[in-house]
């Protein structure tokens, strides 16, 4: 099976750490089936905070932390090596707040002069199981439009926002995709989306000239995996239907055939804490979510870790599940 997952944030790399289970070659835990020839990431640049953006800004590179993190997930041994590329300097002089991750891509990319080559050589490093490109090679932002006429641009400022997000756009809006990654889209048995945040790590893929466009051509199995949690300053108040009809805004209706919503309650502290930042559990609005062409699988996923995250061995196994028992036509 040949799977590719777009997406950015921690919502791809736990997804990931799941699915490097089932790649050919890889160590399994008991009872895990290898499933998977090529496994493709397809992650979101559009980062503008914290040592990624000062990354970006200082040498006029693509943000890498998104893309650190995937490499992280996917590693064979998520030990020393792994340890240092997400080692966080605490102190020093320009140094304080990067990683070491981030730091080895950016210094990649001046020697090979090209950011998917230095995310090739970084790999390789790793030994990760899979393959990781960005969604282009274009120097991206992020605009949006909120409720009202406000336009405010960067990630950073429309995480914060507390007015609705009407629409997205990416800065410059003609950017396009690198050849591999149409290339993964059209051979692939299983595409998915998410978890991650809507607005800043899951549509601005899709707003990348013929991403979209290669997703709807491609005979694979589409599976939208809804978040958990609504966020403040992108979804509050989304249902199920309300994430799956923002994407459909954006870039068209039709795009995924499943849809995967947890089931599973919360402990009352976490409940309390998310209250506190005026989020709460995503609501399953089953019968909208069909009305919008996806049917809906419904699974226990939610694990608690501090916060409230998918089981990626859990996640992984049900996506490979619903690719499996529905083939891509000859």
């Amino acid at each position: 099976m040949r799977v590719v997952a777009i997406g950015g944030g921690t919502g791809l790399s736990c997804l990931l750490r799941g699915l490097k289970q089932h790649v050919r070659g890889a160590v399994r835990p008991t009872g895990a089936q290898q499933l998977i020839r090529r496994l493709t990431a397809i992650v979101t640049v559009t980062d503008e905070g914290g040592s990624s953006g000062r990354l970006r800004r200082d040498f006029r590179i693509l943000p890498p932390g998104d893309i650190r993190n995937c490499m992280v997930a996917l590693a064979e041994d998520e030990k020393l090596m792994t340890q240092l590329f997400q080692y966080r300097f605490s102190s020093g002089h320009g140094l304080k707040g990067h990683s070491l991750g981030n730091l080895f891509l950016a210094a990649l990319t001046h020697l090979t002069h090209d950011f998917a080559q230095a995310v090739r050589l970084s790999s390789e490093v790793l030994a990760i199981r899979g393959e990781i490109v960005p969604s282009t090679l274009a120097d991206v932002r992020l605009k949006a439009r909120l409720r009202g006429g406000r336009v405010v641009y960067g990630e950073s400022r429309i995480t914060r926002t507390r007015l609705p997000i009407r629409r997205l756009h990416i800065v410059p809006p003609r950017c396009r995709p690198l050849p591999e990654t149409l290339q993964a889209i059209e051979a692939a048995d299983l595409i998915t989306m998410g978890p991650g945040s809507l607005y800043t790590s899951l549509i601005p893929n899709l707003l990348v000239g013929g991403i979209p466009q290669a997703i709807r051509r491609s005979r694979a199995v589409k599976v939208f995996v809804c978040n958990l949690m609504t966020q403040p300053g992108e979804t509050r108040g989304y249902t199920a239907s309300a994430h799956l009809g923002a994407i459909s805004d954006h870039v068209g209706g039709g795009l995924f055939d499943y849809v995967v919503l947890n089931t599973s309650g919360m402990s009352h502290p976490l409940a309390r804490r998310y209250a506190a930042q005026r989020a709460e559990p995503v609501e399953n609005d089953i019968e909208q979510v069909r009305a919008l062409g996806a049917e809906p699988v419904l699974a226990s996923l939610l694990v608690e870790d501090r916060v409230a995250r998918h089981d990626s061995g859990r996640l992984a196994k049900l996506l490979l599940k619903l690719a499996a028992h529905r083939p891509r036509p000859a």
